[in-house]
């Protein structure tokens, strides 16, 4: 898979809903059901994160529910990428980007969403052919003024923001010309997920669907 037709897919995914759940799972068990309750609330696109060691069992259970696409956030060196395509991931997402990370996921052919905080980074990003990248951590690197002040200068980028954006924060992202979708782990809370309350996160998500 070329940069460019990495970028084209992550592109796709991006366009699919104006919300992207970034899911830090611990307990395998709640993997499918709440997996069925965000697509059920409009947000197919799930990204799971590698940062618990149920991570990529629940990219498992995850990727076998109808409608959802699942991908594997945190994705940090060319293992992590071998292991969440074996897993089932259908994309990949990084805080930020290397040259080896990137060459990984172009030769196991796993769309990236790689990270960049300034324009420097997004400028060799786009070089090599990605001009669909995630803008991360987007509250501490200016919030959506900053997003917004990429967009005259670096026209051919879009971006999907995420770090410390919330229901409230999320529609001045989305006002933003180069801003595809945001990534935001509020409509999973923790406490609903241990509780098994996957109403309540379906009706998160279908509120965040609506955005």
């Amino acid at each position: 898979m070329t940069p460019t037709e990495a970028s084209a897919a992550a592109l796709d995914l991006c366009r699919m809903a104006p919300v992207i759940p970034v899911l830090v799972i611990d307990d395998l068990a709640h993997a499918r059901p709440l997996a069925e309750a965000l697509v059920a609330g409009g947000l197919p696109v799930l990204e799971v994160t590698l940062r618990t060691p149920a991570a990529l069992d629940a990219i498992r259970a995850m990727a076998a529910v109808p409608g959802g696409v699942v991908g594997a956030g945190t994705l940090l060196a060319p293992e992590d990428v071998a292991a969440a395509k074996a897993a089932g991931a259908r994309f990949g997402v990084s805080p930020g980007a290397t040259d080896r990370l990137l060459d990984a996921c172009e030769s196991n052919d796993l769309p990236l969403l790689p990270g960049a905080a300034t324009a420097s980074e997004a400028m060799r990003l786009l070089e090599r052919g990605y001009t669909t990248q995630k803008f991360f951590p987007a509250e501490a690197s200016g919030g959506a003024p900053a997003l917004k002040s990429f967009a005259s200068p670096l026209p051919r980028i879009t971006f999907c923001p995420t770090g410390g954006i919330d229901l409230k924060k999320a529609p001045d992202y989305l006002s933003a010309p180069n801003c595809l979708c945001v990534g935001g782990s509020w409509v999973a809370p923790k406490d609903a997920m241990q509780a098994g309350d996957w109403g309540r996160i379906e009706a998160l998500a279908r509120e965040a669907a609506g955005l």
